[in-house]
């Protein structure tokens, strides 16, 4: 079963990531720009996510994808970890968000998601 370790690892293996406890819960940043965070139930996690994008996600797999009314006017989508079907798309995921967040100078050095051509 996917859990918050397997965050942890995934953030912290992009390049220039660092953990830094916020709001009591664990964050991950690069270049000092939040792209994901685990809540401390740790049944789901927050990432960056456009909110024209983060609406069709919620509608497509609504099992999968959620926003608390909280953050309903934020640019974040929580995901929920027991839905994710592999490590594959968890990491997808995170670098998707990472890209996000990151400066140019690094967004190119991890290639974006999708789906796999070889």
């Amino acid at each position: 079963m996917i859990g918050a370790d397997d965050v942890r690892r995934i953030a912290l293996s992009l390049p220039e990531t660092v953990e830094k406890e916020a709001w009591s819960m664990p964050t991950f940043r690069v270049a000092g720009r939040m792209f994901v965070t685990v809540p401390d139930d740790e049944t789901s996690f927050a990432v960056r996510c456009p909110r024209h994008e983060r609406e069709e996600l919620i509608a497509a797999e609504p099992e999968k994808f959620w926003v608390p009314p909280h953050e309903a006017s934020s640019a974040w989508v929580r995901v929920r970890l027991a839905a994710l079907e592999d490590l594959d798309e968890l990491r997808d995921i995170l670098v998707d968000s990472w890209r996000q967040a990151a400066p140019d100078r690094l967004a190119d050095t991890v290639p974006a998601p999708g789906p796999s051509t070889s």
